[in-house]
């Protein structure tokens, strides 16, 4: 038979056990933090919106869906970049405007 673990011993392994828990749920957390820092930075460096959007439709022959300001919240995703004599032009040929961020009212359009 084997000799049993004195107590005091057996409570020194369950404390390394708990400790080695510890640590690496502290290097998880580092590790996190070192990720979402490295996200914050590389978002920094991404260049602004542009002014306006075109909502593409679903597929290439489609026509365009919305014309968006450039940082609208409802924007699709399948959208690009335009200027604003594009948008105004896109608005004049009948594409609606979004009815959340009004670019016709940003622009000035007026269809009358």
């Amino acid at each position: 038979m084997t000799d049993p673990v004195p107590p005091r011993l057996a409570t020194l392994r369950f404390l390394e056990r708990v400790q080695l828990r510890d640590l690496e749920r502290t290097r998880r957390w580092i590790a996190d933090e070192e990720r979402r820092e490295a996200e914050r930075q590389r978002g920094a460096a991404r260049p602004a919106p542009p002014d306006w959007l075109l909502e593409l439709g679903l597929n290439k022959d489609s026509p365009p869906v919305q014309v968006h300001v450039g940082d609208c919240w409802n924007a699709g995703k399948r959208t690009r970049g335009i200027g604003r004599d594009d948008a105004l032009r896109a608005l004049a040929d009948g594409v609606k405007a979004c009815s959340a961020c009004r670019p016709d009212s940003e622009l000035g359009f007026t269809d009358g």
